[in-house]
């Protein structure tokens, strides 16, 4: 397991409190990574003679996603020292809310994240009631190491307490102990590898020499599957710029397996996004029959034909799709009344992806998942009609949670009986060190 990237133990404080203090003056939070770029790009911003180094930079990034994986806590924290009395966490989750950070001292509230993350000698210095704290922090350790509520695993694993039974509904789909639920718990503040796919039939030996060369480490796990480790970025790389590789999740790459396309067949990536999926199936197609890719979002596809060219696939087109009707068939689709394949990596809570991206489970709310829920089912509708005799639809999301899934699965076939399941599972945590995806393949008879 790859741990959490943990802070620093110099951190410059005065920066990383200013920082902190324009995050939570936000009305609404966006995705952290993409604000810390502009943040910390910008030359008149307040931060820019620190985030002139790149170092300095990446230990701001990694406080700031550190403060996102215990955030609640931190403020769970804050309140009992204060009231000096450990509360029913789950009665007290159900009244708290994320804008209660903004009337933490600053500095309380990074001591309990330095604290959290095992690093006092992390901590701010200035907290002249430091050693009480310290004292207060040990007994909440004790408190939920031996806690049997699971509850209370939750929130010291800087999850939700109220989220327990949408975790128990995805024990109980996918079969799981006690034990591989608490592995999946504690795996969120972990951060996964960056895995690789090669993109072209490629020996893996010259892959990794080529990626050496450019001074990026690499390294295998006990499948053989390859991870960047460190050293210099891709984006430099000449394998990368070559298309010789993309940086793709685990569980992604499996769900573009689970399209078992063969040359010559027709496969529609119906929500393609940048096409990684995408361009994983037409790895496997030699250049012969098409992939279409379509997205809401044009701009998206623009990044996949630059991807596709990089890569020298020229059987992927692409334009935009609203998924609020049924699509009209291109010529050659037509002609063979329905797609060999169709992929609907259905827009979802991205839950399966708190491991890289922490403050997503900060936005994350049931009003949401059930329009996410209706939208899944109004694609899922509108790509039947899409698919030939014998042709299949693999639906895969981001998500754990089960109504995004299994329910989803039964309902379709409820909807459709003229198709059957043939699999459906979660990838990647906690079996794998990566994202948590789900897939189903049905067949139409």
């Amino acid at each position: 397991m790859v741990p959490a990237m943990a802070i620093p133990n110099k951190i410059p404080y005065d920066t990383l409190f200013d920082l902190w203090r324009n995050w939570l003056s936000q009305n609404e939070w966006g995705a952290l990574d993409k604000w810390l770029k502009n943040q910390l790009r910008k030359n008149t911003n307040p931060y820019s003679e620190f985030a002139s180094s790149k170092n300095q930079n990446r230990e701001l990034s990694l406080c700031m996603f550190s403060a996102m994986r215990y955030f609640q806590l931190a403020c769970a924290m804050e309140e009992s020292y204060q009231k000096q009395e450990i509360p029913n966490w789950n009665e007290w989750d159900k009244a708290w809310e994320k804008s209660s950070a903004k009337k933490i001292p600053v500095a309380a509230f990074w001591f309990w994240i330095a604290l959290r993350e095992k690093n006092e000698n992390a901590a701010p210095k200035a907290l002249r009631d430091a050693t009480a704290r310290k004292e207060w922090f040990d007994k909440l350790e004790k408190y939920f190491s031996v806690s049997e509520q699971p509850e209370d695993l939750l929130l010291w694993a800087g999850l939700r307490p109220q989220w327990l039974n949408l975790l128990e509904e995805r024990k109980d789909a996918s079969q799981w102990t006690h034990e591989q639920l608490t592995d999946f718990i504690e795996q969120q503040n972990s951060t996964p590898p960056l895995w690789l796919r090669i993109q072209k039939n490629i020996p893996l030996e010259d892959v990794i020499k080529k990626l050496q060369q450019d001074s990026v480490h690499v390294e295998l796990d006990e499948a053989g599957r390859l991870f960047a480790a460190g050293g210099k970025h891709l984006s430099g790389a000449q394998a990368h710029k070559e298309g010789w590789i993309e940086i793709q999740d685990l569980a992604s790459q499996q769900i573009a397996l689970a399209v078992d396309v063969k040359p010559g067949q027709k496969v529609w990536d119906a929500c393609a996004g940048a096409g990684g999926k995408s361009l994983a199936i037409a790895a496997r197609m030699n250049n012969k029959g098409v992939v279409i890719a379509t997205d809401l979002h044009g701009y998206k596809l623009e990044e996949l034909k630059r991807r596709s060219k990089r890569a020298e696939f020229h059987n992927i087109r692409s334009f935009e799709w609203s998924g609020d009707e049924p699509l009209r068939l291109p010529k050659e689709i037509a002609q063979q009344q329905g797609f060999d394949w169709v992929l609907v990596d259905a827009p979802c809570s991205s839950s399966g992806t708190w491991r890289r991206n922490p403050d997503a489970r900060w936005r994350f709310n049931e009003k949401d998942t059930q329009e996410l829920v209706e939208l899944q089912q109004q694609i899922l509708r509108n790509v039947v009609t899409a698919v030939r005799a014998n042709g299949h639809v693999v639906y895969a999301t981001c998500s754990w949670q089960a109504s995004e899934n299994e329910t989803q699965v039964d309902w379709f076939l409820k909807a459709h009986p003229e198709f059957a399941l043939v699999s459906q599972k979660m990838l990647g945590s906690p079996e794998q060190n990566s994202d948590a995806m789900f897939v189903a393949v049905l067949k139409k008879n």
